[in-house]
Protein backbone atom coordinates (compact mmCIF):
# COMPACT_ATOMS: atom_id res chain seq x y z
CA UNK A 1 0.00 0.00 0.00
CA UNK A 2 1.05 3.60 -0.47
CA UNK A 3 2.05 5.77 2.49
CA UNK A 4 -0.80 7.46 4.35
CA UNK A 5 0.99 10.68 5.35
CA UNK A 6 0.44 12.57 2.04
CA UNK A 7 -3.27 11.74 2.08
CA UNK A 8 -3.61 12.82 5.71
CA UNK A 9 -1.81 16.11 5.03
CA UNK A 10 -4.08 16.86 2.05
CA UNK A 11 -7.23 15.94 3.97
CA UNK A 12 -6.36 18.00 7.04
CA UNK A 13 -5.33 20.94 4.83
CA UNK A 14 -8.73 20.85 3.12
CA UNK A 15 -10.54 20.45 6.47
CA UNK A 16 -8.76 23.48 7.92
CA UNK A 17 -9.62 25.60 4.85
CA UNK A 18 -13.25 24.41 4.87
CA UNK A 19 -13.47 25.70 8.44
CA UNK A 20 -12.09 29.08 7.34
CA UNK A 21 -8.90 28.75 9.36
CA UNK A 22 -5.21 29.10 8.50
CA UNK A 23 -3.24 25.89 7.79
CA UNK A 24 0.30 25.83 9.14
CA UNK A 25 3.00 23.21 8.69
CA UNK A 26 5.67 22.41 11.26
CA UNK A 27 8.76 21.30 9.34
CA UNK A 28 12.10 19.77 10.35
CA UNK A 29 14.50 22.06 8.43
CA UNK A 30 17.37 19.62 8.93
CA UNK A 31 15.63 16.89 6.93
CA UNK A 32 17.15 15.67 3.68
CA UNK A 33 16.06 17.72 0.66
CA UNK A 34 14.29 20.47 2.63
CA UNK A 35 14.51 23.86 0.88
CA UNK A 36 13.26 26.60 3.20
CA UNK A 37 14.84 29.84 4.43
CA UNK A 38 16.70 28.28 7.38
CA UNK A 39 17.33 31.68 8.97
CA UNK A 40 13.57 31.89 9.62
CA UNK A 41 13.58 28.69 11.70
CA UNK A 42 14.30 28.01 15.34
CA UNK A 43 15.75 24.89 16.97
CA UNK A 44 15.89 23.10 13.61
CA UNK A 45 12.21 23.65 12.88
CA UNK A 46 10.12 26.19 10.96
CA UNK A 47 6.41 26.95 10.88
CA UNK A 48 5.05 27.65 7.38
CA UNK A 49 1.71 29.32 6.64
CA UNK A 50 0.30 27.43 3.63
CA UNK A 51 -2.97 29.30 3.27
CA UNK A 52 -3.98 30.37 -0.26
CA UNK A 53 -3.36 34.01 0.73
CA UNK A 54 0.23 33.26 1.81
CA UNK A 55 1.53 30.99 -0.97
CA UNK A 56 1.47 30.60 -4.74
CA UNK A 57 1.33 27.33 -6.64
CA UNK A 58 0.81 25.05 -3.64
CA UNK A 59 1.48 21.44 -4.60
CA UNK A 60 0.60 18.79 -2.01
CA UNK A 61 2.17 15.74 -3.63
CA UNK A 62 2.74 12.17 -2.53
CA UNK A 63 6.44 12.76 -1.91
CA UNK A 64 6.76 16.46 -1.14
CA UNK A 65 5.05 19.81 -0.65
CA UNK A 66 6.11 22.72 -2.83
CA UNK A 67 5.10 26.35 -3.20
CA UNK A 68 6.37 29.91 -3.62
CA UNK A 69 6.15 32.38 -0.71
CA UNK A 70 7.66 35.64 0.51
CA UNK A 71 10.08 35.70 3.43
CA UNK A 72 11.25 39.14 4.49
CA UNK A 73 9.90 40.53 1.21
CA UNK A 74 11.91 38.06 -0.90
CA UNK A 75 10.01 35.60 -3.09
CA UNK A 76 11.31 32.09 -2.33
CA UNK A 77 10.65 28.60 -3.68
CA UNK A 78 9.93 26.17 -0.85
CA UNK A 79 10.27 22.39 -1.09
CA UNK A 80 9.50 20.06 1.82
CA UNK A 81 9.73 16.26 1.51
CA UNK A 82 6.79 14.66 3.34
CA UNK A 83 9.16 12.90 5.76
CA UNK A 84 10.15 16.34 7.11
CA UNK A 85 6.55 17.41 7.85
CA UNK A 86 6.15 17.11 11.62
CA UNK A 87 2.61 18.52 11.88
CA UNK A 88 -0.22 20.27 10.06
CA UNK A 89 -2.60 22.33 12.16
CA UNK A 90 -4.91 25.35 12.24
CA UNK A 91 -3.19 28.49 13.51
CA UNK A 92 -6.31 29.69 15.29
CA UNK A 93 -6.93 26.69 17.56
CA UNK A 94 -4.02 24.27 17.08
CA UNK A 95 -6.25 21.45 15.84
CA UNK A 96 -4.70 19.14 13.28
CA UNK A 97 -2.27 16.22 13.26
CA UNK A 98 1.25 15.64 14.56
CA UNK A 99 3.54 13.10 12.89
CA UNK A 100 6.48 11.36 14.56
CA UNK A 101 9.90 12.51 13.37
CA UNK A 102 10.91 8.89 12.79
CA UNK A 103 7.47 7.90 11.50
CA UNK A 104 7.74 4.96 9.15
CA UNK A 105 4.91 2.97 7.70
CA UNK A 106 4.75 -0.53 9.19
CA UNK A 107 5.54 -3.46 6.95
CA UNK A 108 2.38 -5.38 6.07
CA UNK A 109 2.01 -8.80 7.66
CA UNK A 110 1.44 -11.82 5.49
CA UNK A 111 -2.15 -12.97 5.02
CA UNK A 112 -1.68 -15.69 7.64
CA UNK A 113 -1.21 -13.16 10.42
CA UNK A 114 2.49 -13.98 10.71
CA UNK A 115 1.86 -17.69 11.38
CA UNK A 116 2.79 -19.73 8.30
CA UNK A 117 0.55 -22.69 7.61
CA UNK A 118 -2.33 -21.57 9.87
CA UNK A 119 -5.54 -19.89 8.83
CA UNK A 120 -6.65 -16.70 10.52
CA UNK A 121 -9.17 -17.33 13.29
CA UNK A 122 -12.33 -15.28 13.69
CA UNK A 123 -14.36 -15.10 16.89
CA UNK A 124 -17.97 -14.01 17.33
CA UNK A 125 -18.23 -11.37 20.04
CA UNK A 126 -21.64 -10.74 21.58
Amino acid sequence: MTRSRPYLVRAIHEWILDNEMTPHLLVDIEGEGVEVPAQQGQNGKIVLNISPQAVEGLMLGNDAIGFRARFGGISTDVYVPLDSVLAIYAKENGRGMVFNEDDSEPEPEDSGGGRPGKRPALKIVK
